[in-house]
């Protein structure tokens, strides 16, 4: 199986890598605390999400992803619009 691992670094890497995993939560049809919007039955349409996020045990959708910034700002901003992280 392959993976794929979003790495930010900085202001422009983490604001990318925020437009990426939102984009990437919306194809999956993952919401905002890491679930399946739809019933497991029809998780297999939106295609094989391993390749983008980690399932822990409950079923949670955890992104594969490194984002690094010395300025806190920018990644709390992104905690707060994107749950998962």
């Amino acid at each position: 199986m392959r993976e794929v691992i979003v790495i930010g670094i900085g202001q422009a890497g983490t604001q990318l890598s925020s437009a990426i995993w939102e984009l990437l939560c919306l194809e999956h049809a993952i919401n905002s605390d890491g679930y399946l919007f739809t019933s497991s039955l029809d998780s297999a349409k939106f295609g094989n999400d391993e390749t983008f996020f980690h399932h822990t045990q409950n079923g949670k959708r955890v992104p594969h992803a490194v984002i690094v910034d010395l300025e806190p700002t920018v990644i709390g901003e992104m905690k707060q619009t994107i749950l998962i992280m």
